[in-house]
């Protein structure tokens, strides 16, 4: 029987069956979409774990190299080198769709195009280390904002994953078995009816022949007694 209860009718019947197929036509498309994003997953996932090792290497590079430009210079001279910084920064933010995900494109822009306006004090009372350090530090920038971006994109894509996932186990398990218990539940009633009703039909049939046969004999009982008399 039906797990719900459904009105056994026709009309009820014809809309179970349009039901069905728009559940088997949406579990397809999302099955598809489920596997289109899971290629770009596995895409994005390796991407990442590239970039990754990349910003790790260069954040090493810029690592060792404040470490020399540290014992090169004192403490407070670093500091005080440091402390006002030159060139400013300015983020932005796009998004691109990837099969219906907003991925976010990160864009930045300096104030000035001048590369040599990340160095934010004189070239007279620090080391030449610390504007390799400095310089390091500009370059990694970009490789840390292009592994943000593709973090995020990740995340992203694994949450619509495993929300189209609950949707295709959702059809796939609840929605499409039970309307086709309830159309198999229907259709077996309708039938019931139809041979319900072919049964009472025969029998009223079979009444009034009976009927028929009972005036006919009554008929010609009493013909054949206004002929003998």
């Amino acid at each position: 029987m039906a797990a719900t209860v459904v009105n056994p009718t026709r009309m009820e019947l014809t809309r179970l069956k349009g039901k069905l197929r728009t559940a088997q036509r949406g579990h397809k498309l999302l099955k598809d979409k489920r596997d289109e994003l899971m290629k770009q997953f596995l895409d994005v996932v390796r991407e990442l774990r590239t970039l990754r090792a990349q910003v790790e290497q260069e954040l090493m590079k810029v690592h060792s190299s404040f470490t020399v430009a540290s014992a090169l210079m004192s403490g407070p001279a670093m500091e005080q080198a440091l402390m006002y910084p030159k060139q400013s920064v300015e983020l932005s933010m796009t998004f691109r769709n990837v099969m219906s995900v907003n991925v976010p494109e990160y864009h930045y822009k300096t104030r000035t195009d001048d590369a040599g306006d990340i160095f934010p004090y004189g070239f007279a009372a620090t080391s030449g280390e610390l504007d390799g350090a400095v310089a390091a530090l500009g370059e990694v920038f970009q490789s840390m904002l292009k592994l943000a971006e593709t973090e995020k994109a990740m995340q992203l894509m694994a949450e619509e994953i495993e929300k189209t996932r609950r949707r295709v186990n959702a059809l796939e398990y609840v929605v499409i078995p039970d309307t086709e218990e309830s159309i198999r539940y229907i259709t077996m009633k309708l039938d019931e009816n139809d041979r319900s009703t072919t049964t009472r039909l025969m029998k009223v049939k079979d009444m009034i022949l009976k009927e028929s046969l009972e005036e006919k004999r009554a008929a010609t009982a009493k013909a054949l007694e206004e002929f003998g008399g």
